[in-house]
């Protein structure tokens, strides 16, 4: 039987375009396959803030940053817990992605045009012991232009391919099945949709309109994880956890389904480490959607008063920025799907930022005149746009009525006013002099030793109830639903391999959907800015790898 392409690729977005380049490089011809419209074509990577893991980078020493291989290797192992039997191959493909991100990662990125914003961010800042979760110095690195700037050099080498006939983009193709000949996975089946006018991230219709096969000499899946489906989230959600959210945001559009997955798995594939789930404590929802329950997460600077359903100061280390799984554990103890920050005017005026690329327009616009804008006095557009707007936001200019308007939030008034004014003057108080036995408070002073911290993304430390600092400001988190941390089983050259351990012949796996790298690279906990990454190193090495089988 005649063969449609060498390789068919599975999944438009970033993994999967990477896998594609690399394979057009190598002179293979690729089907490249996604159940989305054209205007999708990216994936979930044109909405990201564009934060990417580098180890000891130029801009890092530059902002007298001091890292190191060792230091990133001992973060991650302490911060991915890996104690499970079937982390052989996470762990193997953790410590390759972190010799990358240590390594020529950068060198690769900007021979391809792609820049970074000179202040390296500082995320996931653990606060337990020195060989625990988190990262002990920044490596938050934004690209210039986001998430659609990281895109960009891969769109442009695929193009580039389709012009020179080694691509053929196939949109409105849905994979429903994959089948072998001799014992090697060479076919593609599945149903062709109905055309779409719906923009990138809008739900588009699932009418079908015919049906195809396709036949290659190997396949990559990179079709992305589960955040989109709730029912998936759901199922999949660890008892260690407790039970899900009754109400769940969207971090990502609906078309990210996990359907690819399950398909994967009655074709012999190997799916590991499906309970591993990364999902972001600090969502609101967005005042002006683009898919259905569309939330944002907040990327929070240190100093708001974080406070469960019932106005209680959330237990040490979890402050904002410090510990996003250990903070979803302790909200779903509660008995409530919502937290409350309560800040001032001045806190939200420097250390708000919204993630997403749509959310950063100075960014993601490439303009310096926009960014600097940040450095004057009050909120980025986006966030006061999401102050007069949006659904989750209280603004009072006393305590008393700050309380009624987070109470008229919820169910039930679920906030007594004189304990929550106790809570904040109680920590007001720990500001009356450079000293304080509050964690928080000390937090927020060693943030501001990192020059980084102290420019752009720490406000100078004040009491709430200052008036000078006012107005006062509520925000209600709600849980936002964003990445899956488990996915296909591989071996290093992004082979998948059957529940055995064998290679399941003819079938590459990248991105999400491999779990960034052999079924679950971060183990239970993220670093952050290793999802793009994670995508890029995969489906690099997938490409490779199947370029070399199908030579």
């Amino acid at each position: 039987m005649a063969l449609d392409a060498d390789v068919i690729v599975i999944g438009a977005g970033l993994a999967g375009l990477a896998a594609t380049a690399e394979l057009a490089d190598a002179g293979r011809k690729v089907v490249l396959l996604d159940q989305e419209p054209a205007a999708s074509f990216g994936g979930q990577a044109h909405w990201s803030f564009g934060g990417l893991f580098l180890v000891d980078s130029p801009e890092q020493r530059r902002m007298r940053i001091r890292d190191s291989h060792a230091l990133a290797w001992q973060d991650w192992l302490g911060t991915a817990g890996f104690d499970r039997t079937e982390d052989a191959w996470p762990r193997r493909w953790a410590e390759a992605y972190v010799a990358f991100a240590a390594g020529e990662k950068r060198a690769w990125l900007r021979d391809m045009g792609v820049r970074f914003f000179p202040v390296v961010g500082w995320a996931e800042r653990g606060g337990l012991h020195a060989d625990g979760p988190g990262n002990s110095v920044p490596r938050f690195h934004i690209t210039w232009g986001t998430g659609p700037g990281l895109l960009e050099p891969f769109v442009r080498r695929v193009r580039d391919a389709v012009r020179r006939g080694l691509v053929d983009l196939r949109f409105r193709h849905r994979v429903t099945g994959l089948s072998a000949t001799a014992g090697v996975t060479d076919t593609v089946s599945g149903e062709v949709l109905v055309p779409s006018p719906a923009g990138r991230g809008e739900a588009s219709s699932r009418e079908v309109a015919g049906h195809f096969e396709l036949r290659a000499q190997a396949v990559v899946i990179t079709s992305g994880g589960i955040g989109g489906n709730h029912d998936l989230v759901r199922k999949s959600w660890p008892a260690r956890l407790g039970t899900p959210p009754e109400r769940l945001l969207s971090g990502v559009p609906a078309h990210v389904d996990g359907l690819m997955l399950g398909i994967a798995g009655e074709a012999g594939a190997s799916l590991i480490n499906g309970d591993r789930m990364w999902h972001y404590t600090e969502g609101i929802g967005n005042w002006d959607p683009i898919w259905a329950r569309h939330g944002i997460r907040i990327l929070p600077g240190p100093s708001s008063l974080w406070l469960d359903a019932r106005g209680r100061r959330l237990p040490v280390p979890l402050f904002p920025g410090f510990d996003t799984l250990g903070t979803l554990e302790h909200i779903r103890s509660t008995g409530y799907d919502h937290t409350w920050f309560v800040l001032s005017q001045k806190i939200i005026e420097k250390e708000f930022t919204l993630s997403g690329s749509e959310q950063n327009p100075d960014l993601t616009g490439r303009s310096v005149r926009g960014v600097l804008g940040r450095a004057l006095p009050g909120a980025p557009g986006p966030v006061r746009a999401h102050l007069r707007h949006g659904p989750d936001f209280v603004v009072a200019s006393n305590l008393g009525d700050l309380v009624r308007g987070m109470n008229a939030k919820t169910r039930e008034p679920l906030i007594d006013p004189d304990d929550l004014r106790r809570t904040v003057e109680a920590r007001d108080r720990q500001l009356a002099n450079p000293f304080a036995k509050d964690l928080q408070v000390t937090a927020i002073h060693g943030a501001r030793r990192y020059l980084g911290d102290r420019l752009i993304r720490t406000a100078a430390p004040h009491r709430i109830l200052d008036p000078a600092a006012a107005p006062l400001i509520a925000v209600r988190l709600g849980i936002l639903t964003r990445k899956s941390l488990g996915g296909l089983e591989t071996d290093l050259s992004a082979r998948v391999l059957r529940p055995g351990g064998e290679v399941l012949e003819g079938v590459y796996a990248a991105g999400e959907a491999a779990g960034f790298g052999g079924g679950g690279v971060h183990g239970y906990r993220s670093l952050e800015g290793t999802f793009l990454g994670g995508c890029l190193f995969s489906g690099r090495t997938a490409g490779r790898a199947a370029a070399a089988a199908t030579a």
